[in-house]
C-alpha cells in the first residue's frame, strides 16, 4: 500500500528528503511551499504552493488527501507553519516529525552577541557600529526602520517588503555564499556590524567567517523553539530513517511526541 507523505518547507533539507523519498514506489511524496518566494528551487515530485489557511485547514487537507505522515523541513524561524503543523498533526492523528539543521555555533575569535528578536537585535546596534550588514530577510526589517545615524546594507532573496530602515542600500542575492565573495563585500560596504539570524547549514554561514577574520561583531538572533513534543530530525538521512522505522501507520492515532527519532549514526533507539 502508497503511504503519502507530506513535507512542509523548501528548505534545502526538504529538497534533499523530497529526493531520497521519490525514489521509493511504495511512497507518494507531496511538497508544500510557502509560496513566498518568487522563483523557488522545486524539490522532486508532487508540489504544491501557497498556505493552507491555518491549523484547521491544514488538518483538513492531511485528512481528505490521505496523509500518513507529515514532515515539517520549514526554515528554523517559520514558527507559524510549525505550530500550524504541530495542531494540525496533533488533530489529525498524523505522525509528526521536524527537520532542523543544526545551528550555528561561535568559535574562538568570533564576537557574537545573541538577540532573542529583531527588535532586541536592533536595539543592539547603537553600542556596536554605524554601517550594518542585515541577513535577517525580506520580512521584519520594520524592527530596524526606527534606527538612526546609521546606514545598512540589507540582503534577501526577493524584494523586502517595507517600511526599511534609511538609509539603506538592498542587496539581491540567493545563496551559496562563497568567504571570498562575502570578505570583499564587508571591505567594499565597511561594514562594522554583521545582523543574522542563526538559520545554521553551510549555504550562508561564509559570512560568520568574514565577520571573525574582520573583527567584526555579529548579532545572532536565536531561532525560535520547535513546538513541544515534536521529534526532531537533524538531517533528511534522520528523518528518512525515522519514516522506514515507524512503520508508520495512516491515522493510527499514535501522539507524535511517541515517535520514535532516529540518531546522528541513522540508528533507531
Amino acid at each position: 500500500m502508497t503511504r503519502h507523505v507530506l513535507i512542509l518547507g523548501g528548505t534545502t533539507e526538504a529538497r534533499a528528503l523530497a529526493s531520497s523519498l521519490t525514489a521509493d514506489p511504495a511512497l507518494r511524496v507531496t511538497s508544500s511551499l510557502a509560496g513566498r518566494v518568487a522563483e523557488p528551487r522545486l524539490p522532486e515530485g508532487e508540489v504544491r504552493i501557497g498556505g493552507f489557511g491555518g491549523p484547521d485547514a491544514l488538518r483538513r487537507w492531511l485528512t481528505e488527501h490521505a496523509v500518513d505522515a507529515l514532515i515539517d523541513a520549514t526554515h528554523p524561524f517559520a514558527a507559524a507553519i510549525s505550530s500550524h503543523a504541530a495542531q494540525a498533526a496533533a488533530s489529525a492523528g498524523v505522525p509528526l516529525l521536524a527537520v532542523r539543521r543544526p545551528g550555528w555555533t561561535a568559535g574562538p575569535g568570533d564576537r557574537w552577541h545573541p538577540a532573542d528578536s529583531l527588535v532586541q537585535a536592533a536595539a543592539m546596534l547603537p553600542d556596536l557600529g554605524r554601517r550594518i550588514f542585515l541577513t535577517t530577510g525580506r520580512t521584519g526589517l520594520a524592527a530596524f526602520a526606527g534606527t538612526t545615524g546609521a546606514w545598512f546594507l540589507i540582503r534577501s532573496v526577493d524584494a523586502p517588503r517595507p517600511p526599511l530602515p534609511e538609509p539603506s542600500e538592498v542587496l539581491l542575492a540567493r545563496g551559496p555564499f562563497t568567504l571570498e565573495g562575502e570578505a570583499e563585500l564587508l571591505r567594499r560596504h565597511r561594514v562594522d556590524v554583521l545582523v543574522t539570524k542563526d538559520s545554521g547549514g553551510p549555504a550562508t554561514a561564509a559570512k560568520l567567517t568574514a565577520a571573525r577574520e574582520a573583527g567584526v561583531p555579529v548579532v545572532v538572533v536565536r531561532r525560535p523553539p520547535v513546538p513541544e513534543g515534536v521529534p526532531v530530525a537533524a538531517t533528511p538521512g534522520e528523518a528518512v530513517a525515522w519514516l522506514r522505522a515507524g512503520p508508520v501507520q495512516p491515522r493510527d492515532g499514535i501522539s507524535p511526541g511517541h515517535r520514535r527519532v532516529c540518531g546522528a549514526a541513522g540508528r533507531c533507539p
